[in-house]
C-alpha cells in the first residue's frame, strides 16, 4: 500500500469508526505509549530482560509487528491532522539522509566487520 493510500484508509476509518481524530497532543501522547510498549518487546526479544511466561516469548515476531502497526497507524493520524503529506516529506527525509551522509557511514569504522 502507499503511503497516500494509507493515509487515506486511516482518515476514512476514523471518521466511519472513530468518530473523529483526537487531539494531536492526544495523539501524540498515544504514539508514546504505544512506542514505549514497543521498546519493552524489544527489550525482552532482542535485550538482556526476559518474558514472564513463554507463551509471550513464542508470540513475540507477532507482538512487535502489532506494535509497528500501531506505532504507524498513530504517526499517519498525526500527519492527517496537521496536513502533512507523508510520501512528500519520506521523500524529502531519504534525500536529506542521502547528501548529508553519503560518504559518513562507509568511512565510519565502527560499522565494518
Amino acid at each position: 500500500m502507499q503511503i497516500k493510500k494509507a493515509q487515506k484508509v486511516v482518515d476514512d476509518w476514523i471518521k466511519t469508526i472513530g468518530v473523529r481524530y483526537f487531539s494531536e497532543l492526544t495523539n501524540m501522547t498515544i504514539l508514546t505509549e504505544e512506542v514505549g510498549e514497543l521498546a519493552k518487546l524489544m527489550a525482552r526479544e532482542y535485550g538482556e530482560q526476559s518474558f514472564k511466561n513463554s507463551q509471550d516469548a513464542k508470540h513475540a515476531k507477532e507482538y512487535i509487528e502489532e506494535e509497528i502497526a500501531d506505532v504507524l497507524f498513530v504517526l499517519i493520524c498525526l500527519a492527517n491532522q496537521m496536513d502533512i503529506d507523508l510520501e512528500r516529506a519520506f521523500k524529502n527525509t531519504i534525500n536529506k539522509k542521502t547528501n548529508r551522509d553519503r560518504f559518513r557511514h562507509e568511512s565510519n569504522e565502527k560499522l565494518k566487520d
